[in-house]
C-alpha cells in the first residue's frame, strides 16, 4: 500500500509529465505551422519561377519562328512583315513582326522628316522645326572647325549649358529612342507621343509606306490629308512595286520605299489558361553569318494599353 506522501508525489510527477507533454505538443503543432507556411510561400515560389521559365521559352520558340520566315537569303524576298499563332501546352502565343523600316530612324532620318513627325503629333510647324534640329544636333559629330561660332551645329553644345542641364549632347547617333527624353527643349508629351513612331534600328533614310502607320507617312515632306487618305485606302491591295507605290503618292514624293530592313521588331502575346498574360516587344537583326538572329532589344511585359497590333492598331 502508498502512503499519502506517496500518492501525492505520484501525482505531481504525473502533472509535470501531462504539462511537458502539452508544451511538446504545442511546439509540434507551431513547427507545422512554420512548415505548412514554408512550404506555400515555396509552392508559389516555383510556380512564379516556373511561369517566367515558361514566358521565356515561348518567346525564345516565337522568335526563332519569325527568323525561319526570314530565312531566305535573298533581302527582297523576306517578307517585310506577318502574323502567326501557336499553342503549346497550356498557352495561346500571338505573333507579329515588322521591319523597322516602317519607323522614322533617329539616326538617319533627313531632318524634315523628323520635323514632319513632331508636326503630325501637335506640335507647331516652327517649333517641329526647331525640335528636329535639336535631334540633328545630338546625333551629329563635332566638326573639325569646333571654334568658328558660325559654323551651323557648333553651338550645341552651349545650347545644352545655356539650358542648365548637368550633361551635353551625345554628338553621335542615338543608341536608342529613349535617348529622346534627354534632347534639349523636347516637351516630354511630345517624346512620349513619338516613341512609337521611331527607331534606332533600320539604318535607313526611307521609310517602307506600305507598312508604315499613317502618322510616319503623313511626316512625309509635302504630304497632303487627301494624298494620305487615298493612299491608305489602296495600299492594302498594292504589290510592293516601287514604281507603282511611288505613283499612288503622286509621283514626286521624296523619302518612300518599299524595302524592309534587316532588323526586325517581334510583338508576342502570351495567355496562359490560368489567366496570365504578358505582351513583349523585342527587336531582333537578321541576316548572320553564324546565328540566324541577333537579338538587339528587349521589352519585356510591356503595357497592355501600348501593346496594340504592328500592323493594324498602331495605324
Amino acid at each position: 500500500m502508498h502512503g499519502p506522501h506517496q500518492l501525492r508525489r505520484s501525482a505531481a510527477d504525473e502533472g509535470f509529465i501531462v504539462v511537458a507533454a502539452l508544451w511538446i505538443l504545442a511546439a509540434l503543432a507551431t513547427l507545422a505551422l512554420v512548415y505548412s507556411a514554408y512550404v506555400a510561400q515555396s509552392a508559389i515560389a516555383l510556380r512564379v519561377n516556373d511561369g517566367a521559365v515558361q514566358t521565356e521559352a515561348l518567346m525564345a520558340s516565337s522568335l526563332e519562328l519569325v527568323a525561319y520566315q526570314l530565312s531566305s537569303p535573298v533581302a527582297e524576298q523576306r517578307p517585310t512583315r506577318g502574323a502567326f499563332r501557336f499553342r503549346p501546352g497550356r498557352a495561346d502565343v500571338a505573333v507579329e513582326f515588322m521591319s523597322e523600316a516602317a519607323r522614322i530612324d533617329l539616326n538617319a532620318a533627313p531632318k524634315g522628316l523628323i520635323a514632319g513627325l513632331f508636326a503630325v503629333l501637335g506640335a507647331p510647324p516652327a517649333a517641329a522645326e526647331q525640335y528636329a534640329a535639336r535631334v540633328i544636333g545630338w546625333r551629329t559629330p563635332p566638326k573639325p572647325n569646333a571654334q568658328d561660332p558660325n559654323v551651323q551645329g557648333q553651338d550645341e553644345d552651349a545650347i545644352y549649358r545655356t539650358a542648365g542641364m548637368a550633361y551635353s549632347p551625345r554628338r553621335a547617333p542615338f543608341n536608342h529612342v529613349a535617348e529622346l527624353w534627354l534632347v534639349q527643349g523636347l516637351p516630354p508629351a511630345l517624346v512620349e507621343r513619338a516613341l512609337p513612331f521611331v527607331t534606332v534600328y533600320s539604318g535607313m533614310s526611307d521609310i517602307n509606306v506600305l507598312d508604315a502607320p499613317a502618322e510616319v507617312i503623313a511626316a512625309l515632306p509635302g504630304m497632303s490629308p487627301d494624298r494620305l487618305t487615298a493612299f491608305l485606302g489602296q495600299r492594302e491591295t498594292m504589290t510592293p512595286d516601287p514604281q507603282m507605290v511611288a505613283a499612288a503618292l503622286g509621283g514626286d514624293q521624296k523619302g518612300i520605299t518599299t524595302k524592309g530592313s534587316n532588323a526586325i521588331r517581334v510583338r508576342t502575346r502570351i495567355a496562359f489558361d490560368d489567366g496570365r498574360r504578358t505582351t513583349s516587344d523585342v527587336v531582333i537583326l537578321i541576316g548572320g553569318t553564324d546565328d540566324p538572329y541577333r537579338v538587339l532589344s528587349w521589352q519585356g511585359d510591356i503595357d497592355a494599353s501600348t501593346g496594340t497590333s504592328l500592323m493594324a492598331g498602331d495605324r
